[in-house]
């Protein structure tokens, strides 16, 4: 193999944190949407946090199935919590609001409860959450968030549709296959979708084994 054929080959690769950084700034570009920049490097770290899927959900049940918390549940435990545990619950419930909004939205418009109460728990949590950081910039973020919640699950539903994402297949399940067993055809199914797969490598989750 050419040099340029090594340069072409090594150009398909990127990490997840530079896959989703150029998946925000395209749908960014897309929707016509201006922020500041940490909103931007917000939703990558949120994207990528999700790469496991097991970070949607909180605890086992007896069976041994992985359950997550109703909002509500996780609400109420945010309001008699102490102030660090409140700010963690908040921020968990915030941003798997989010997430679940733009990835899974329209399944949810199927169901009992709807995108519009996910977005009012988000935007309620993001609001907290700027009232209860002493840190300004970040307080700052998060109520950019409150304020503008609706537009940015309209950022993640754009990422969702650019992934093919579906129910039984999506890219983030994807990324966990590839990350944890190096498979080949996960790999193969990436690249299919016009993904850009990660070098077993280069990935924290395969160094741990």
């Amino acid at each position: 193999m050419g040099r340029d054929d090594h340069s072409a080959d090594s150009s398909l690769f990127l990490s997840p944190r530079a896959y989703f950084d150029q998946m925000v700034s395209d749908a960014f570009e897309r929707r016509k949407l201006k922020t500041f920049p940490m909103v931007k490097g917000y939703l990558v770290e949120l994207l990528e946090f999700y790469v496991p899927t097991e970070n949607l959900f909180d605890e086992k049940d007896s069976s041994g199935r992985r359950v997550r918390e109703t909002l509500a549940e996780t609400l109420l435990k945010a309001q008699s919590a102490d102030v660090l545990v409140r700010i963690e619950l908040l921020k968990k419930l915030a941003d798997r609001s989010l997430y679940i909004s733009g990835f899974f939205g329209d399944s949810l418009q199927r169901k009992l409860v709807d995108v519009d109460y996910y977005a009012d728990m988000g935007c309620m949590a993001y609001g907290a959450l700027a009232e209860s950081t002493r840190e300004d910039t970040l307080a700052k973020v998060y109520r950019e968030f409150a304020r503008r919640f609706l537009e940015f699950v309209e950022v993640l539903h754009h990422i969702s549709a650019q992934a093919s994402v579906t129910n039984e297949e999506n890219i983030m399940r994807l990324y966990e296959v590839y990350a944890k067993t190096g498979s080949d055809v996960a790999r193969e199914k990436l690249i299919e979708k016009g993904l850009i797969a990660v070098p077993v490598e280069n990935l924290p989750l395969k160094k741990q084994q």
